[in-house]
């Protein structure tokens, strides 16, 4: 298993990195203030499912905690991989809240950004790259992998068209299956997943370090829908991050959700539950909806995953690869 470092990294610009200080009842070791880092690592730098957390025009009791308290929130999912040897950390997915992941990136871990992989074409996974643009950093040349359609996409539709033309963006093209080499030490292997592919593929991302193999997975249909067994593609990582954007299907009253057909928590929970306990150890959960119990801190539902054996991600937590 992969070592789990979880740090209080003060960044001002951004509250909600604050949480990582062991007070939200996360079962992972606390390590030494004085362990070194590891020369390549994973490190969570966001939860939430696309709209954020608060989500916009959200008053109810889920998301009302969150607008009174700006501890509280919680960023768009990503995970950043980085090369300590390199210099470089890659974002896994460019969220609309890229400056503060960016900024994570430069000010605590202290590395460039290296490029940018995006899974798919839904809101929370590219519309990070406005970022890019000659409105605000007029970045030049920054790679960005993606698929064949998701280029096509990017390419054909403005304003991401803009960031290509201008050059502020490199887009890279990759094959599902062909694994593609960041550093000497970081290697990434797309795999398609069945979604909802209104304007390009989804896939997962293999990434694999010197030491441990990790796998990014924040959007797909019902388990039962991938060609693929979820417990087999488990079993060869050292680590799954996992679809987790609704505990159970009584979140979203009077939504049809079969037009969001996610893999709901309690479903994963019971499929998951005969693997064995090392197994089970692997999977972490991310992606919540705002709705989610698994977004409030010593929730019965944060309890009941834990107590079978399962992560919960949170920001800031840091793995070696």
């Amino acid at each position: 298993m992969p070592k789990i470092k979880i740090q209080l990294f003060l960044c001002i610009l951004c509250p909600t990195f604050l949480l990582i200080s062991g007070g939200c009842g996360s079962s992972a070791p606390q390590p030494a203030s004085d362990e070194p880092v590891s020369a390549v690592e994973a490190t969570v730098l966001g939860i939430a499912q696309d709209a954020g957390y608060p989500q916009a025009n959200c008053q109810k009791a889920c998301c009302r905690p969150a607008w009174d308290n700006p501890a509280k929130r919680r960023m768009v999912s990503c995970l950043a991989i980085s090369d300590r040897q390199a210099g470089k950390a890659w974002l896994l997915d460019a969220t609309p809240d890229f400056p503060e992941q960016l900024q994570f990136i430069r000010d605590s871990l202290g590395l460039e950004l290296g490029g940018i992989l995006l899974t798919h074409a839904h809101i929370g996974h590219y519309t990070g790259l406005m970022y890019l643009g000659r409105e605000v950093m007029g970045a030049q040349g920054v790679p960005v992998y993606v698929m064949p359609r998701m280029d096509s996409f990017l390419r054909e539709n403005g304003p991401w068209s803009q960031l290509a033309d201008l050059g502020n963006i490199e887009l890279r093209t990759l094959q599902a299956g062909q694994a593609v080499a960041l550093s000497p030490n970081l290697t990434i292997t797309p795999f398609p997943v069945p979604h909802r592919d209104e304007f390009s593929e989804t896939v997962g991302f293999s990434v694999q370090g010197p030491n441990h193999q990790l796998m990014f997975l924040p959007d797909i249909d019902k388990w039962g829908r991938w060609e693929v067994p979820i417990d087999s593609m488990i079993e060869v990582h050292d680590l799954a991050f996992l679809d987790a954007t609704f505990y159970s299907g009584a979140e979203l009253p009077g939504r049809d959700m079969s037009e969001i057909p996610h893999p709901f928590v309690q479903e994963s929970l019971k499929r998951f539950a005969p693997l064995p306990d090392s197994i089970r150890r692997r999977i972490y959960f991310i992606h919540f909806n705002h709705s989610n119990p698994l977004l409030q801190a010593g929730s019965a539902a944060q309890r009941e995953v834990e107590q079978a054996g399962f992560g919960i991600s949170r920001e800031g937590m840091r793995f070696e690869l």
